[in-house]
Parts: structure tokens; C-alpha cells; sequence
């Protein structure tokens, strides 16, 4: 399928069939809380307020003014964006959609009140709670790092001025200079980044320092689009990259930020910029919520209700919910599922059978993008692949910057969708 602005935002098909004039069940309008002015949360906020025509008091709590998408952030990097590009606000949602948006961070649930208690004091109400709130990181998951070090050692995987830094950083290096990436253990958002980063970072040291080189510490033995990246890798930045997997210690590492050193297995290598992305869990306001099993909070995805408390959907990076890889589309496609039931829920509007939808895209190189992509349903134990795509080694040039056009014609889709 070819994506475009008009055909991604067709692609909530099944959300959209339900936009239709609801009833309310009650005088009182019914109240919705969303936390997290993501993919997930913003487009659950825009969908639940547009397909109520305001029979739901809708609030986003997002403690930003300004979102950057993690998504195409290292096109950023790569100098293929501006960071500009990349920014939205929300104020589409609250003046065209009668969205309340609330600036500050939500730092207590109750779920026996049904309040969410704000840093700057207020609480708010809910009849029900959408939670998306991304990623966290695991603390000690990479000896020597924590967040204290990341201005240091950036992961840059909560886009804005983490991007901003990296870039700076991969820019300033000495000629002939090491970078470094400790890559995350699975399960981590967007399956295919760090190895999109890796060709953004060679991309620029290509043009800028072309005798830099560029170490990848993973811990995993294989990644999403490998080929594909390994192929793209050899094409346009021979002998810069070496990839170390498990078998070569790549899971034995920890990092002196003070230092500037990389220990992997052992072996101490210095390093003059480093992007350290930790292992994940969900945002932490859903350990407080007390809706986590292990790292990720468990959902039905047949309404991404959370398995711990019905009156909580969890969407995006932070749920467990099966086959679905953590990304931005990912969580564009369960939040117009999750709307559809709090509007089911709190409306009369219908429920339609839950389908999802995903699409990874990549930059290798200039005009040379790959994708790999799934469609998804709900069963009663997992959202569940139905059927997979992934381009393929040795494609032609002309076929790869038109899967470049498509991310274009896409990413302008979906932060419409997200945004207004």
C-alpha cells in the first residue's frame, strides 16, 4: 500500500465508522482523562472528542507545550530535517476540538476516587482514565549510566532537546573520532531506531569526518530490518560500522561518563560521543497506578482496557498487549480503538471489531528508505498478527526513495491525525 496524507488518515476505518451523534447515558456529561500528548494520547483526545460532538468532557494532561515526534527525530540528526519539522502543538485539539488541555505532570491515580492528582496541585476527575504516557528507563540497566548522566552520555530517545545535544555532540567530534551506541534489550520503542540512527550518524560523519568510526554495543543477536540495514551499511559506509552482538560481549557493558570509555566485555575503549539507550518499561505513572505486571501494563486489546482496571485504557509504548512492535503508529492505531470504547462506554455509539495497523519506516541513506509493516486483530489473548511486509535486499534505487516519499506523505498524515 502507498501512503499518503489522505490514505493514512483513512486507515481508522473502523474508528471512523463509529463518529456518529451519540446519546448520553445520564445528565451529567461524562468525563475522560487523558495522560500523555503523544501518538497515543493525542490522537485518543482528538478522536473521543470529535466523535462525542462534545457529549464527552475531554482532558489531555501533557505536562509539554510543545511535542516532538520520536519518530523522524533521526532524520533530524541526519540533517534530512529541521527540528522545527518535527514539533507540534496542541492547540488545535483545545480550539477546534473543545479539548481541555492541561500543562503540568500527573503524579498520582486513584483509582477508587477516579481522580488524577496534577504536580501543580489541582486533581481532576475521570469516568475513565486513558493512560499513555511512553517509555521510562530501567534504572542500573546500563552499568555506570542513569539519568543524571545523560547530558553527558544522551540517550535522545524522548525527542527535543536530547536530539538537539546528540547531534551536537556527533558534530563536534574530533576527526577521525569513536562513537559509540549501547543499543536496548526487546522489548524497547520503535524496533528499527537505533539502527535508523546509526545510518543517520554515518550519514553526517560520511559528508563531515569521514575517517570517524562508529561502535555498536547490542545485546540482542538479532534486530528489526538487519538485512536490510547490514546491506545499507555496506552500500554507503564501508568499514565505518562495527555492529558487536552477544556472541562478542556486546551484552556485557557499562560505560564511565566522567571518563568517556565504553567497557565491552571487558575491554575499555574510549569513546568521544556515546548514546546510551537503557532497557524500557512503561511511564511511570503507571507503576503508580498500580497497572504494571513486570515492566509493561497489561491490555484487552479488543478495547485496550487495561486487564488490572476496566475504567483504565493504556496505550502505545507503554502496554503489553501481544504482537503489535512499540512505535508511533502502533499507538495512533490503538488509540482510535480505545476511543471507540470509552465512547461505547459512555454513549450508545457502537463498538466495531478492533483492527490494527503498523508501519516502520527507515532511512539508510539519501532517497534509499525501507519499511516493514504488519496488520493486527484483537483476540480474546492478544492484539495477533494477521499478515507481514518487509522490503527486500537488492531493491532497485527508484523503489527505495518511493518508500522514502511514503514516510514523507505519512508522517504528514499522522501528525494530522494526532494534531488537528
Amino acid at each position: 500500500m502507498t501512503f499518503n496524507r489522505r490514505t493514512f488518515l483513512g486507515t481508522g476505518v473502523a474508528a471512523a465508522a463509529a463518529l456518529q451523534a451519540p446519546m448520553v447515558l445520564g445528565a451529567a456529561k461524562p468525563r475522560v482523562v487523558v495522560i500523555g500528548g503523544g501518538a497515543g494520547g493525542a490522537t485518543a483526545a482528538r478522536y473521543i472528542a470529535k466523535g462525542s460532538k462534545g457529549a464527552i468532557d475531554v482532558t489531555l494532561v501533557e505536562p509539554s507545550r510543545s511535542y516532538y515526534t520520536c519518530f523522524f527525530s533521526n532524520l533530524y540528526i541526519g540533517g534530512f530535517r529541521e527540528l522545527s519539522s518535527i514539533a507540534h502543538s496542541y492547540g488545535k485539539l483545545a480550539s477546534e476540538y473543545g479539548i481541555n488541555v492541561v500543562h503540568d505532570w500527573a503524579v498520582g491515580i486513584d483509582r477508587d476516587a477516579k481522580t488524577v492528582t496534577l504536580a501543580g496541585g489541582g486533581w481532576l476527575p475521570y469516568d475513565r482514565l486513558v493512560l499513555s504516557p511512553g517509555i521510562d528507563f530501567i534504572d542500573g540497566a546500563v552499568g555506570g549510566w542513569d539519568v543524571t548522566a545523560q547530558n553527558k552520555m544522551p540517550h535522545a530517545y524522548k525527542a527535543g532537546s536530547q536530539s538537539e545535544l546528540l547531534k551536537a555532540q556527533i558534530e563536534s567530534m574530533p576527526e577521525g573520532g569513536t562513537f559509540a551506541m549501547v543499543a536496548p534489550p526487546n522489548p524497547f520503542r520503535c524496533p528499527p531506531g537505533p539502527y535508523e540512527r546509526v545510518s543517520m550518524i554515518a550519514h553526517v560523519l560520511k559528508e563531515r569526518n569521514p575517517t570517524a568510526k562508529i561502535i555498536i554495543a547490542d545485546p540482542k543477536p538479532k534486530f528489526s530490518k538487519m538485512a536490510l540495514f547490514q546491506e545499507g551499511w555496506a552500500n554507503h559506509y564501508d568499514g565505518m560500522i562495527d555492529w558487536i552482538g552477544p556472541d562478542f560481549g556486546g551484552d556485557i557493558v557499562s560505560v564511565d561518563p566522567d571518563a568517556m570509555t565504553v567497557t565491552i566485555d571487558g575491554e575499555i575503549t574510549p569513546v568521544d560521543v556515546c548514546n546510551v539507550i537503557p532497557a524500557m518499561k512503561a511511564g511511570r505513572i503507571c507503576e503508580m497506578a498500580g497497572i504494571t505486571e513486570g515492566n509493561w501494563a497489561p491490555v484487552d486489546g479488543r478495547t485496550m482496557q487495561s486487564r488490572l482496571d476496566e475504567n483504565i485504557h493504556v496505550l502505545g509504548d507503554a502496554c503489553a498487549q501481544g504482537d503489535m512492535p512499540k512505535s508511533g503508529f502502533s499507538a495512533n492505531s490503538q488509540a482510535k480503538v480505545a476511543a471507540m470504547a470509552v465512547r461505547a462506554a459512555l454513549t450508545d455509539s457502537k463498538m466495531f471489531p478492533a483492527k490494527f495497523s503498523n508501519t516502520c519506516w527507515s532511512l539508510i541513506g539519501t532517497n534509499d528508505g525501507v519499511k516493514v509493516g504488519a496488520t493486527y486483530e484483537a483476540t480474546e489473548e492478544k492484539i495477533a498478527k494477521v499478515d507481514g511486509f518487509i522490503s527486500q535486499t537488492g531493491e532497485s534505487g527508484e523503489l527505495r526513495e518511493a518508500t522514502y516519499e511514503e514516510s514523507i506523505g505519512w508522517y504528514a498524515g499522522i501528525t494530522s491525525d494526532m494534531f488537528g
